[in-house]
């Protein structure tokens, strides 16, 4: 089968991607630093509302991927909650000061989340050597690994991407992310052989704010307006799907 996954940070968005032909979704919050876990209640509302397999964003904060003792432990225990709020599986990344995969940290919270499946994000783009980075993860028993094959978008990697499917050998999916668009998803499967995709789409919602107070910003002077909101666009979302179906049925 080959599945949409969407990226989204809240439920509303989560509901609106699977409306338009999401498969899975992926929940986050603050994705404006590449996203961090979602509260509690997000989770258990989308789990239980969406009728969709929900992914849950595992990351204590912005920045890099080296995390210390203290920020492992937040891991786990966001881990257990995720779980008993009903998730399908979780999404982390964990690295080394030196690039490579952090074996140790990556084996316990596999552990951890057993038996939800497990995704390894984009920390996998900024490692020292990907393929070394996939084998670990095989004999992790990460189930998916989210990538843009160390390149800024998905149609930029497709050559690593390609060899990476190739690697992987059905032991793991690889799953291509950043820059897929409906006029590219096509492309970006029949180059790379993968058979999952995780795409963001956005268009922008005017709040239901009438009384609207100027000069106080919520956020820092870089962040969107306060009555603009940021959701799934659901064409797009729907467009991709519908190429994916024709694909898989041909």
């Amino acid at each position: 089968m080959i599945v949409l996954e969407a990226c989204v940070d809240s439920v509303e968005s989560a509901a609106a991607a699977v409306a338009a032909g999401a498969h899975r979704v992926e929940l986050c919050a603050n994705l404006v630093e590449g996203g961090t876990t979602p509260s509690v209640g997000a989770i258990e509302r989308a789990a239980g509302d969406l009728g969709a397999d929900v992914m849950v964003m595992i990351r204590p904060r912005g920045g890099d991927f080296v995390y210390s003792r203290r920020e492992l432990a937040v891991m786990e225990r966001d881990i257990e909650a995720a779980q008993t709020a009903g998730a399908a599986g979780v999404v982390f990344g964990c690295l080394t000061p030196e690039g490579e995969v952090d074996r140790d940290a990556v084996r316990t919270l596999v552990q951890e989340a057993n038996p939800l499946k497990v995704t390894f994000h984009r920390a996998f783009d900024v490692c020292r050597d990907p393929h070394e980075a996939l084998e670990s993860l095989v004999d992790l028993g990460v189930d998916r690994v989210l990538t843009s094959g160390q390149r800024g978008s998905a149609p930029e990697g497709l050559d690593l991407i390609a060899a990476l499917v190739s690697a992987a050998d059905d032991r793991i999916v690889v799953m291509p992310g950043v820059g897929i668009t409906a006029a590219n998803i096509m492309a970006v499967a029949k180059a790379t052989r993968a058979r999952e995709f995780h795409v963001y789409t956005e268009r922008v919602r005017d709040s239901r704010m009438r009384f609207r107070k100027d000069g106080i910003p919520m956020g820092r002077p870089y962040e969107p307006e306060e009555y603009i909101l940021l959701e799934p666009d659901p064409d797009e979302i729907a467009a991709m799907a519908r190429a994916l179906t024709d694909a898989s049925l041909g």
